[in-house]
């Protein structure tokens, strides 16, 4: 297989000077005030039913900032400014792609603190990155290196709740090369007792990461509660307490995924996964801790960029499929199961662990799709095995 050119972002941690904090929360705030305008400015005509664009957005920046008020715009590099009017135009084409809701105004202390410096913005000579309006490279942690030769060309600055400061060089990874062709298959049934259940019996503990620190994150967010609300430091210092707790969960979630995801990738061609809707499904107020927690929808994510970068295939099932209520051995769908049932013994006499099922099913589902191109859908009739429809093949572009 011919290997794609892949750009890959290598993100950092880098400590500042207290005179380049100062300019990157200058440079955070007004990429902010610059985008909410913008928005504000699309949004209003919008109810004139006329069309603003990016060309004219960058106009009006111009213009604002030879105003008095908005003067302290030419304070910070223009480059930050310009890349978040690209970012508003990229939301509205989403929008208007039925891909994504309406933009939504940025909160000061609620969203990410960001900036992105395009190449003519910053300047990276002998491993030293130095961005513009600061006179002193960057302190960063070069905890990977970069690939031999790279030339970042994009290069974005940000800091998180916690209070903790990173860089992301975005770069062409010439190593990301497709693997070796694998003539294996798996079938992946996420849950909640376990992360995932293989095709092959396998069952991947779920860590439980925020159950792991629910005391510590107590009793953070019960400080927090008791400070004054306001822009007062106690409770700049309690939010920030809360915010390491949460970074920490996240981290280490992160970290799980990525090893799974990688593990998955590198011994299958072909990854067989059900189509959830989690955005639904965190609805249940019952579950909704617990679904959050085991990060379906991120696994997913990495699972398919991965495979893309080396050459395997990932495929999604139907969610309404009944992976297991359906015997994997003779094929007879069971009228009810419920969730409490974890196994279950079939007509044909095959006893099956109910998530081990889901995952054979999804697997035989999944290899019909990939060589018939068929849809699978759920079976409505009695024994007979898995129903499928053919549909037409997707319109390629010329």
């Amino acid at each position: 297989m011919k290997a794609i050119p892949v750009k890959r972002a290598f993100k950092y941690r880098f400590y500042p000077t207290d005179a380049q904090a100062a300019e990157l929360s200058r440079t955070f705030g007004c990429v902010r005030k610059v985008y909410n305008l913008a928005l504000a400015a699309r949004t209003e005509a919008w109810t004139r039913q006329e069309r603003v664009n990016y060309i004219q957005t960058s106009a009006m920046l111009t213009a604002w900032k030879k105003t008095e008020e908005l003067a302290y715009l030419n304070e910070v590099s223009s480059v930050p400014l310009q890349q978040a009017l690209r970012h508003l135009q990229t939301a509205f084409t989403n929008f208007f792609g039925k891909r994504a809701r309406y933009p939504r105004f940025k909160s000061r202390k609620k969203s990410r603190k960001s900036a992105e410096y395009t190449t003519s913005a910053f300047r990276f000579r002998d491993g030293k990155l130095t961005l513009a309006k600061m006179a002193e490279p960057l302190d960063i942690v070069w905890s990977r290196p970069l690939p031999e030769g790279a030339q970042p060309s994009t290069v974005t600055v940000s800091q998180d709740a916690a209070g903790r400061w990173y860089v992301s060089l975005l770069v062409e990874d010439p190593t990301v090369q497709p693997l070796p062709a694998a003539g294996t298959a798996v079938g992946v049934d996420v849950g909640l007792d376990h992360l995932l259940t293989l095709s092959t019996g396998e069952k991947v503990a779920n860590p439980r990461h925020e159950r792991r620190d629910r005391t510590r994150l107590a009793k953070a967010q019960r400080q927090l509660a008791r400070t004054a609300k306001g822009d007062g430091a106690n409770r700049r210092k309690a939010r920030e307490k809360v915010a390491k707790v949460y970074a920490r969960i996240a981290d280490r979630r992160r970290d799980h995924l990525h090893k799974l995801t990688t593990r998955l990738v590198r011994e299958n061609q072909t990854i067989v996964i059900e189509d959830l809707t989690v955005r639904n499904m965190v609805k249940n107020s019952r579950l909704a801790r617990a679904i959050s927690d085991a990060a379906w929808a991120d696994f997913r994510s990495m699972l398919e960029y991965k495979a893309h970068w080396y050459g395997r295939e990932v495929i999604a099932v139907d969610r309404w499929f009944p992976s297991s209520k359906l015997c994997s051995a003779c094929g007879t769908l069971r009228d009810k199961l419920p969730l409490n049932v974890r196994t279950w013994t079939c007509d044909c006499g095959t006893t099956h662990d109910r998530d081990v099922n889901a995952a054979k099913n999804l697997k035989a589902a999944g290899l019909a799709v990939s060589v018939w191109g068929a849809g699978v859908r759920p079976q409505l009739s009695s024994p007979g095995g898995q129903s499928a429809m053919k549909q037409k093949s997707p319109r390629r572009e010329p």
